[in-house]
Protein backbone atom coordinates (compact mmCIF):
# COMPACT_ATOMS: atom_id res chain seq x y z
CA UNK A 1 0.00 0.00 0.00
CA UNK A 2 1.44 3.43 -0.76
CA UNK A 3 0.32 6.30 1.20
CA UNK A 4 -2.59 6.80 4.14
CA UNK A 5 -5.45 5.82 3.55
CA UNK A 6 -6.71 8.40 5.51
CA UNK A 7 -7.81 11.40 3.71
CA UNK A 8 -7.76 14.81 5.29
CA UNK A 9 -8.53 17.24 2.89
CA UNK A 10 -10.54 19.87 3.93
CA UNK A 11 -13.38 20.38 2.48
CA UNK A 12 -13.78 23.67 1.82
CA UNK A 13 -15.89 25.87 -0.97
CA UNK A 14 -13.92 27.13 -3.98
CA UNK A 15 -13.64 30.75 -2.96
CA UNK A 16 -12.36 29.80 1.35
CA UNK A 17 -10.02 27.06 -0.57
CA UNK A 18 -8.30 29.81 -2.49
CA UNK A 19 -8.04 32.14 0.58
CA UNK A 20 -6.38 29.34 2.70
CA UNK A 21 -3.97 29.09 -0.15
CA UNK A 22 -3.03 32.66 0.17
CA UNK A 23 -2.96 32.88 4.25
CA UNK A 24 -0.53 29.51 3.77
CA UNK A 25 1.56 30.48 0.96
CA UNK A 26 2.08 33.80 3.47
CA UNK A 27 3.06 31.99 6.39
CA UNK A 28 5.24 30.03 5.00
CA UNK A 29 7.20 32.93 3.29
CA UNK A 30 7.66 34.77 6.61
CA UNK A 31 11.31 35.06 8.03
CA UNK A 32 10.87 33.03 10.57
CA UNK A 33 9.24 30.14 8.65
CA UNK A 34 12.16 30.26 6.06
CA UNK A 35 14.83 30.57 8.51
CA UNK A 36 13.35 27.03 10.42
CA UNK A 37 13.10 25.50 7.28
CA UNK A 38 16.97 26.11 6.63
CA UNK A 39 17.82 25.16 10.13
CA UNK A 40 15.88 21.62 9.41
CA UNK A 41 17.83 21.51 6.13
CA UNK A 42 21.10 21.74 8.08
CA UNK A 43 20.55 19.36 10.89
CA UNK A 44 18.78 16.96 8.27
CA UNK A 45 15.97 14.52 9.09
CA UNK A 46 16.03 10.86 10.74
CA UNK A 47 12.48 8.87 10.51
CA UNK A 48 12.14 7.96 13.74
CA UNK A 49 12.44 12.11 15.40
CA UNK A 50 11.21 15.32 14.38
CA UNK A 51 12.76 18.73 14.96
CA UNK A 52 10.73 20.97 17.73
CA UNK A 53 11.61 24.18 17.75
CA UNK A 54 11.77 26.37 20.88
CA UNK A 55 12.93 29.42 22.18
CA UNK A 56 15.58 27.35 23.25
CA UNK A 57 17.14 26.17 20.21
CA UNK A 58 16.36 23.16 18.09
CA UNK A 59 15.40 19.62 19.84
CA UNK A 60 15.00 16.25 18.31
CA UNK A 61 11.77 14.19 19.90
CA UNK A 62 9.84 11.64 19.19
CA UNK A 63 6.76 11.71 16.43
CA UNK A 64 4.81 10.45 18.92
CA UNK A 65 5.39 12.93 22.00
CA UNK A 66 5.64 16.10 18.97
CA UNK A 67 2.41 15.18 17.23
CA UNK A 68 0.53 13.68 20.36
CA UNK A 69 1.22 17.89 21.71
CA UNK A 70 3.62 15.59 24.26
CA UNK A 71 0.68 13.74 26.01
CA UNK A 72 -1.67 16.50 26.13
CA UNK A 73 -3.72 15.60 22.56
CA UNK A 74 -4.35 17.36 20.15
CA UNK A 75 -8.18 17.84 20.72
CA UNK A 76 -7.88 20.70 22.26
CA UNK A 77 -5.34 22.63 20.35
Amino acid sequence: MTGSPIKLKQKLSPKAAAAKKIRDKAAAMTTKRKARKAENQRIGQKPDSDLHHSPNGVQRVSVKNNRGNFGRGTKTE
